[in-house]
């Protein structure tokens, strides 16, 4: 009997941190919630990541996924938005550890081709496949949000690839 994978897609950044539950049940994907967790530059930095925590922690908690696909960290030549994005990350990490999430990570590059078929798509491009993979009526707003259905997509398409369709 097949039973229904839930992953969490997470696009870690400081200011704004998309995510996205999708189920899986065989080759048939299905988006369960999406949002962002936005944080504002006047609040210090513990606060700002406390806040992604306890919102990832809430959406783990509620949503009840038990892998996360994670965004890995694009370098574009600014030491201090990496470094800003790394913490985001690592809270996110964090959150799924102390739920036991099995977590997989992927380059930007390869999101976009799982789920667009190019390494260079653009977001417009990412965003119309999101909408199109889980029949959605309109496009997951914010761009974060959509960006998090992307890595779950991509995800739910490398299980299926590496022989690991959802039979949990």
């Amino acid at each position: 009997m097949k039973t229904e994978l839930r992953i969490l897609g997470v696009d870690p950044g400081l200011a704004n941190s998309g995510w996205g539950v999708v189920a899986v049940r065989g080759n048939k994907l299905r988006p369960l919630a999406y949002g962002a967790i936005s944080t504002k530059a006047s609040e210090e930095l513990p606060l700002r990541l406390a806040s992604i925590y306890d919102e990832l922690a809430a959406v783990i908690l509620k949503y009840a996924p038990s892998e996360l696909s994670i965004e890995s960290i694009y370098h574009k030549g600014n030491p201090k938005s990496s470094l800003a994005t790394a913490q985001a990350r690592g809270v996110a990490l964090v959150a799924a550890a102390r739920r036991s999430l099995v977590v997989n990570e992927y380059a930007p590059a390869a999101i976009k081709q799982a789920v667009v078929g190019t390494g260079s798509a653009s977001k417009q491009q990412v965003q119309f496949m999101v909408r199109s993979v889980l029949e959605l009526d309109h496009t997951p707003e914010p761009d974060h949000a959509a960006d998090a259905l992307a890595c779950a997509i991509c995800h739910a398409h490398m299980r299926r690839y590496n022989g690991l369709v959802a039979k949990v």
